[in-house]
């Protein structure tokens, strides 16, 4: 039997085009500041901060690609880059040598701070400048609840 089809409302359609817009047009809009302003994309400023970030910025590839909505290809393409860049070591893992880590180097964290200030400020000017405050409460509690339902989805599939 033919269902009909339940269509967004027209607030439904107008939000959700928004949404759209920002999960387009906003990575695009960072790559195109890090290109200009550091010669590196937005994937590999994103992948340089979050080995910043871990524990003796050091990282399993496969929880980095994970962590970084990558495949382990291209990751692996990338730390080739960062590699002959100086900006990453990569071993086995000595708990488990199935593994790779790869680790930043001074090199590699430098290059992020350079980057940093000017990203940084876009960040703030297209994300953050337009809200108030309570805005800024209100879509982080709203995006945080989308972002839980789509990893539940993620991990069941």
């Amino acid at each position: 039997m033919d269902h009909p089809t339940p269509w967004l409302d027209d607030d439904q359609q107008a939000l959700w085009q928004d949404l759209l817009t920002v999960i387009i047009a906003l990575p695009a809009a960072l790559d195109r500041q890090l290109q200009r302003d550091a010669g590196i994309s937005n994937f590999e400023y994103g992948v340089l901060a979050r080995l910043s970030m871990a524990d003796e910025v050091t990282m399993r590839l496969s929880d980095l690609a994970r962590d970084c909505d990558s495949t382990l290809p291209r990751l692996s393409k990338l730390m080739d880059r960062f590699e002959a860049r100086d900006w990453v070591v990569r071993r086995p893992d000595p708990a488990n040598g199935r593994y790779t880590l790869a680790t930043l180097t001074d090199a590699g964290r430098q290059k992020l701070v350079e980057s940093a200030p000017e990203h940084v400020a876009q960040v703030k000017r297209l994300v953050f400048d337009p809200l108030s405050a309570a805005q800024r409460r209100q879509l982080g509690a709203a995006v945080s609840r989308v972002a839980a339902t789509v990893r539940r989805e993620l991990e069941g599939a």
